[in-house]
């Protein structure tokens, strides 16, 4: 169903020229010194915060700590291997680096086998893993209000950061779906796993 939905939204977007017009009107100088490093912190974050909390829960010999290290650690899995998978089959056309004197290539998509690589085009991999992690950390934090709305800051900021650069709006939107469903998974099977360990 999820993904249906995925196609539509994408097929609205793309027809309807938003894509184009969404990244010619956020090519900006300043907006771009604050979204531009969204790319590089949406592909180094979900490595830190792993390491990060896998080492705490263990120092800590903390249960819940460590769970979360590993529900990040599968959802950031899962979001990259789903959205590389789409990646292989769609090749689209990533935005171009300058506006200046470029031309609407928001519709260009290579349709086969892995035709334009698995880095560039639809979905966004940093945003299906950005939302996945997020909304699983959400699942298990669900009483903590900081942590889980921090969590969707982060993936928002991810996803509409590299919705300015290097990919494209509804590359951004169909991410964030993805990667929303697949935490959502994920943080349901550790938030039920953690309860039967805590209950032993």
């Amino acid at each position: 169903m999820w993904y249906f939905l995925a196609f539509a939204i994408t097929a609205v977007i793309v027809i309807s020229g938003f894509d184009w017009y969404w990244y010619a009107g956020t090519q900006n100088p300043v907006l771009q010194s604050f979204l531009f490093p969204a790319a590089i912190i949406g592909g180094l974050l979900p490595f830190i915060l792993f390491f990060v909390l896998y080492a705490a829960g263990k120092i800590r010999k903390n249960i819940k700590i460590l769970n979360t290290a590993l529900a990040v650690a599968q959802a950031g899995i899962v979001g990259w291997l789903i959205s590389s998978f789409y990646k292989i089959f769609t090749g689209r056309i990533q935005p171009p680096f300058h506006i200046a004197g470029a031309v609407d290539i928001s519709r260009g998509f290579q349709f086969g086998f892995f035709r334009h690589g698995i880095f560039w085009g639809w979905p966004s991999t940093h945003t299906a893993v950005a939302f996945a992690i997020a909304v699983a950390i959400f699942m298990l934090y669900q009483d903590n209000r900081l942590i889980k709305f921090s969590a969707l800051f982060v993936a928002f900021y991810i996803g509409i950061g590299v919705s300015t650069n290097i990919h494209w709006f509804s590359d951004f939107i169909v991410g964030a779906i993805i990667g929303s469903v697949i935490g959502i998974v994920v943080g349901k099977s550790f938030l039920e796993w953690l309860g039967t360990i805590t209950k032993t």
